[in-house]
């Protein structure tokens, strides 16, 4: 299978792979040539591959994207990911960078949720 893990302002990866594990709401699943073409969601977390059959598995971590699996190719897009760090500080950053920005897309929401609501209480005394 060929691996691609695109950023908004770069491929990060692009190479041959023999297997891919990734994470998605519901948990971790694995992809092999032959896999069913889909797509996941894919939630912040350490994507793994192994570049060939007999080879050791290699990580990245990886943000909030989407992979699509379509006939040979895998394409990740997230926004953000780090790769070529070792296994422990990758667990690192998706726990410490990545839980960042959820905590500041949380907060934004919220403050959304919030002028949405007074909007529609001010609307409904008119």
């Amino acid at each position: 299978m060929r691996l691609r893990v695109c950023i908004p302002t770069r491929v990060v990866l692009d190479r041959e792979v023999a297997a891919i594990v990734a994470e998605g709401p519901d948990g971790s699943f694995g992809l092999r040539p032959r896999h069913i073409d889909f797509i996941a969601p894919l939630v912040p977390g350490l994507l793994a591959y192994r570049p060939a059959a007999d080879a050791e598995e290699l990580f990245l971590a990886v943000d909030r994207g989407v992979l699509v699996k379509r006939g040979p190719e895998v394409r990740v897009s997230v926004r953000n990911a780090v790769i070529d760090e070792p296994l422990e500080r990758l667990a690192r950053v998706v726990a410490e960078r990545f839980a960042r920005v959820d905590d500041r897309e949380r907060e934004v929401r919220a403050a959304v949720a919030r002028l949405e609501a007074d909007f529609l209480r001010r609307f409904m005394e008119i």
